[in-house]
């Protein structure tokens, strides 16, 4: 029984390490061409939800050094000071993301920026929602075989991410279909709200939910 439970939570490592490797890979892509889209366009949103891309990748480094060290059988007590630390990591996070969202909301508001359509952007944001929303249960259900809260911060993250998705999209529409720019800088600005509680959650040790 006990090689058995060995076992499974090895299978159950790999294929957390798998999901780590693909959320990386994924969010440099699509953080890139977020970014790159957003200072065209001037979208507030969409600049989120790029530099957002990235704080999951780096995220995802985070559960990679703590997934590795299991791996090579570090000892229970090492693993348990990675898996605080990790946790630490993700919600400090989470917090630079939603300062960052809610100074540049602000500020695209208060001088009243207008960011023009971007085509790139709302196609990116709806392929992101499919992959972020995969993703993110993928990791709950490894998190749950693991019994790893650092795990399941990151999967509460890429639920973020997500959101992020939907609101930046929702701008980016609402801005091509009516011409309100507004939209988009306040949809950015309301997120913020969400990550702050997520960013709590998570360092307090938490099960977010």
């Amino acid at each position: 029984m006990a090689t058995t439970d060995s076992q499974r939570r090895g299978a159950a490592v790999v294929s957390a390490l798998k999901l780590e490797y693909f959320t990386v890979g994924w969010n440099v892509v699509e953080g890139i061409i977020g970014v790159a889209a957003a200072l065209v366009a001037g979208s507030v949103a969409l600049l989120a939800f790029g530099v957002d891309s990235f704080v999951e990748s780096a995220s995802g480094c985070v559960l990679i050094w703590r997934l590795l060290a299991e791996q090579r059988a570090a000892d229970h007590h090492r693993i348990e000071a990675i898996e605080h630390r990790a946790q630490r990591l993700v919600a400090i996070s989470l917090i630079a993301l939603a300062a960052f969202i809610a100074v540049d909301a602000s500020s695209t508001l208060w001088q009243r920026e207008e960011p023009s359509t971007s085509v790139v952007g709302i196609v990116l944001t709806a392929l992101s929602l499919g992959v972020m929303w995969w993703l993110a249960r993928a990791k709950r259900r490894v998190a749950h075989a693991l019994n790893s809260r650092a795990m399941l911060s990151d999967a509460f993250q890429t639920t973020a991410c997500w959101w992020l998705s939907l609101v930046a999209l929702i701008g980016l529409g609402l801005n091509l279909a009516f011409g309100w720019w507004w939209a988009d800088p306040l949809a950015a600005l309301g997120i913020t709200v969400f990550l702050m509680r997520e960013a709590r959650e998570a360092w307090k040790g938490e099960d977010c939910c």
